[in-house]
């Protein structure tokens, strides 16, 4: 059995900027954390999740994107020196949320210090967008990292694929179930077609069009800062869509409690059986408790959700 926990958007806390700083997109951002998200993403809360997953031990850590709040230079820094305490590179999988790329920073100065975080196996430290999808194999499970933050307009949260890495993503898909491991997606923005205009993945309907072709086993997103599920057709059923809520969110907030999901990942005879166990935070921070599971099964030709 294979042991993943997944989280997500720990919107680790904001230093204080100059004001040159915010002389673009930033300025929004900047105002509405100290306005209002400071109430809401709290670090006592992500030290509790932390807690837990170190605890848990699992085999393998999936961070799906945005560490960051408005992409000051100071903010990916901070998020290399938590990123560094919390696990080393080959046991934590990164890929970058919209707020990670909130505004055009140089790659060296930004997400550069994460790279060996963000990169596939036997790569060196992630250089450039280019570098996505990105691939990691683990114990017969593939960690596919899909990008779809890209700078927008003030506002909008939305998020693109692009054709090229849709494609890409298809070719490592195909090849990675050839192999008969178990296809685990790890995307930012949900890859479905309800969301809120402002926010959604503007090219989700070319990412299931992708996917009904060549199937997974699970996606794995963050972004809407809740614990949720919902399925996307396959070519051979139903695959789930798991969401999850924001790492460090407070108690009482519009969120809830902090949560990640702890992913039992097994055979299941030809298939494979995901159980997910959702840990939300416990009543002084310390730790988490279960607060829910849910058990999802490929097998053959079908795919099933129990």
């Amino acid at each position: 059995m294979f042991r993943l926990a997944h989280l997500s958007d720990p919107h680790l806390p904001m230093p204080r900027a100059d004001a040159r700083q915010l002389l673009n997109k930033r300025a929004t951002g900047y105002y509405n954390w100290w306005r209002n998200r400071v109430h809401l993403h709290v670090p006592e809360a992500l030290a509790g999740i932390v807690a837990d997953i170190k605890a848990e031990n699992p085999d393998h850590i999936a961070m799906t994107g945005d560490l960051v709040n408005v992409a000051l230079p100071q903010e990916y820094r901070r998020a290399a020196e938590w990123l560094a305490a919390f696990d080393t590179p080959d046991h934590i999988t990164v890929i970058p949320g919209n707020h990670d790329v909130y505004v055009p920073v140089p790659w060296s100065e930004s997400l550069g210090l994460w790279g060996a975080y963000l990169a596939g196996d036997g790569q060196p430290p992630a250089s450039g967008f280019d570098v996505f999808p990105t691939l990691r194999r683990r114990d017969g499970i593939a960690l596919i990292g899909l990008s779809t933050g890209v700078p927008k307009p003030p506002l909008l949260a939305s998020g693109d694929l692009g054709d090229r890495q849709i494609a890409r993503a298809e070719t490592l898909l195909a090849e990675t179930g050839r192999e008969g491991l178990c296809r685990i997606v790890l995307i930012h923005h949900p890859p479905l077609t309800d969301q809120s205009h402002w926010k959604h993945l503007n090219d989700a309907g070319a990412f299931q069009v992708m996917i009904r072709r060549v199937g997974c086993e699970a996606v794995l997103h963050g972004h809407n800062h809740r614990s949720e599920f919902a399925r996307i057709a396959g070519p051979n059923g139903p695959i789930p869509v798991l969401g999850v809520s924001s790492a460090s969110a407070a108690r009482g907030s519009k969120y809830g409690r902090a949560r990640y999901h702890l992913i039992h990942i097994d055979r299941d005879g030809e298939g494979w059986r995901l159980e997910v166990q959702v840990r939300a935070l416990n009543a002084d921070n310390s730790g988490c408790e279960p607060d829910g599971d849910f058990v999802f099964h490929s097998a053959g030709r079908r795919a099933m959700v129990a």
